[in-house]
């Protein structure tokens, strides 16, 4: 190590403080990169759930599952994976609770994160599978926000290079830098591998990839959130073996390595034998008392001298399963297709086809389900509030024919 020197031009700098005191109250970087990472993946994958007919709002309803089973499941597999520091000599079993010390696995996240999901989904009457690929463009939006934490924790770097992008590092204690007698941070000796910045740049291709490839290929049942699995592990691969950080090992290789190239060939497995189009929702349950919605206008047609009628949005007891050209029709007549249960699809079990509304705690996962790429598409409605909530939520020209979202896709 070497005190800190005039900053080479080749080189990127890193954080010496990573915590900052308000009062009694530590801020930590680390924390403020994952909420905002949070942040960005909710407000995509409710874009993209609006604009295929779910009610505003349904991605919090979610989130609020989902976002602490992930942070769960995220400490669990690193503590697993890694668990000398809690459990070996001379760790400290209490620490595992200090999350913001470091520690989070991608690979828990994404489990625990899909039991909580699941959960939301369920109360809401969407498959899991809708939340999923909605939330596929924004979760690696939300990972590369997530590595920033890392550049500031002077964390998750690679091997010594003399390449320009050179990563310089600080000996870090207790979230600031390290200093000299002369108070200077003190500087590790050389440059590395800024691998957290690799990750973050490939996640950001992974989220660009995805959109616009589901926006190709309309990809339904999951597959669009397959198809980020793919990617991503497929990056986290080679820039896993690329760290020097220390990790515990199978057969010399890194245990990350070996679970990115299992879940990778997963995801493919699923990609290539789940078929199905993309999915949208109409609302269930909600009384019909209005006319359906203009293909030109997104104002509402509530009946306001119906009784009880009110400008609140009323959310739907659930939801039903409709393909584009249903979705499209009923969205510019608000007539809603014939019952799914009289017709059911041959790929979707018979959870996934039910049609008729239910109470939360007995909504199958597959009641419905939707994808969402535009902010204010919630669609229109054949009944008084249903209209309401939907139509009330519509912030562009709703689009006609069998390309439903097309317009709102060229703006998303």
């Amino acid at each position: 190590m070497s005190l800190a020197s005039p900053t080479s031009l080749a080189a990127i700098p890193s954080p010496s403080n990573a915590v900052w005191q308000l009062g009694p109250f530590p801020i930590r970087a680390y924390a403020l990169c994952i909420l905002a990472g949070i942040a960005v993946a909710c407000w995509v994958t409710e874009r993209r759930l609006r604009q295929r007919g779910a009610a505003p709002g349904a991605v919090l309803d979610i989130a609020v599952w989902a976002v602490p089973a992930g942070i769960i499941g995220a400490r669990i597999y690193h503590v697993i994976t890694s668990p000398a520091p809690y459990f070996g000599t001379g760790g400290d079993w209490f620490k595992i609770f200090l999350i913001y010390e470091g520690g989070l696995g991608i690979w828990g996240a994404v489990a625990g994160g899909a039991v909580g999901a699941w959960i939301g989904a369920r109360q809401l009457g969407m498959p899991l599978t809708v939340v999923a690929d909605a939330l596929a463009p924004g979760l690696p939006l939300a990972q590369a926000i997530g590595r920033l934490g890392n550049w500031f924790n002077n964390e998750l770097y690679g091997g010594r290079t003399d390449l320009p992008w050179g990563l310089e590092i600080h000996r870090m204690e207790g979230g600031q830098a390290a200093r000299g007698e002369a108070g200077q941070p003190i500087l590790e000796e050389g440059l590395y591998h800024p691998t957290f910045a690799y990750e973050l740049l490939w996640n950001v291709g992974v989220a660009a990839m995805v959109y616009f490839l589901d926006r190709k290929l309309r990809l339904g049942r999951g597959r669009a959130f397959a198809l980020y699995v793919m990617g991503y592990t497929a990056g986290r691969f080679w820039i896993e073996m690329m760290r020097t950080d220390d990790a515990n090992t199978i057969l010399g290789v890194r245990i990350n390595v070996w679970t990115a190239a299992l879940v990778f060939l997963g995801a493919l497995i699923y990609f290539l034998r789940v078929r199905g189009s993309r999915e949208y929702l109409i609302p269930a349950g909600l009384p019909t008392v209005a006319t359906a919605p203009s293909a030109t206008s997104d104002v509402s047609q509530v009946d306001l001298s119906a009784k009880g009628a009110t400008t609140e949005p009323a959310r739907p007891e659930g939801y039903r399963v409709v393909d584009e050209e249903q979705f499209a029709h009923w969205r510019r007549t608000g007539e809603a297709p014939p019952d799914a249960g009289s017709q059911p699809d041959p790929g979707r079990s018979d959870d996934e086809a039910t049609t008729a509304p239910r109470p939360s705690a007995e909504r199958p996962e597959g009641a419905a389900g939707g994808l969402a790429e535009s902010a204010g598409e919630g669609g229109g409605s054949a009944g008084g509030r249903a209209d309401d909530a939907h139509a009330a939520s519509a912030s562009g020209t709703p689009a006609e024919g069998t390309a439903a979202e097309s317009a709102t896709e060229r703006d998303s």
